[in-house]
């Protein structure tokens, strides 16, 4: 049996919020206890690379 609607739309919203370093999930799935204040500097300096 297939999954069903609402599970499709929880795992998409999942990944795209790991995705976005705006997000908690983002520097939850980075090993982090939640996004840090100082995420604008982090997610700048990681562009320079």
């Amino acid at each position: 049996m297939g999954r069903n609607a609402a599970q499709e739309q929880h795992d998409n919203d999942n990944h795209s919020n790991q995705l976005n370093p705006n997000n908690d999930e983002y520097w939850h799935s980075r090993g982090e206890d939640g996004r840090p204040d100082d995420w604008e500097d982090r997610v700048d300096g990681e562009a320079d690379r």
